[in-house]
């Protein structure tokens, strides 16, 4: 069976950072490489980019890395959304390794 795998979509890249940081320090989770997306709307926005954090690890964990997560970012730029997947397909397991931060 698959780790479960918490989604956490925040603005800005600093923001990813520390959340990332609290989610992994306040679980037994690992992190998938970040994934960004620059919206059209874009200008309108806290930040104009937006960065998506992703926990491995049971669900409980991932719950509470993405719950940590949360709290961080809601005290800097804020969340965009959040999700916990917790028996990902082979689909979405693929889907993960995907980042655009490795395109310029």
């Amino acid at each position: 069976m698959a780790q479960a795998v918490g989604i956490l979509e925040v603005y800005g890249l600093a923001t990813a950072f520390v959340a990332a940081d609290a989610g992994c320090k306040a679980a037994n989770v690992t992190l998938e490489v970040f994934d960004k997306n620059k919206p059209a709307n874009a200008d309108s926005l806290p930040v104009p980019l937006l960065v998506c954090i992703k926990f491995r690890g049971t669900v409980s964990d991932v719950t509470a890395a993405v719950n940590a997560g949360i709290e961080v970012a809601e005290s800097m730029t804020g969340v965009v959304q959040h999700h916990v997947i917790p028996n990902p397909e082979d689909g979405t397991e693929r889907m993960l390794k995907i980042s655009a931060l490795d395109k310029r």
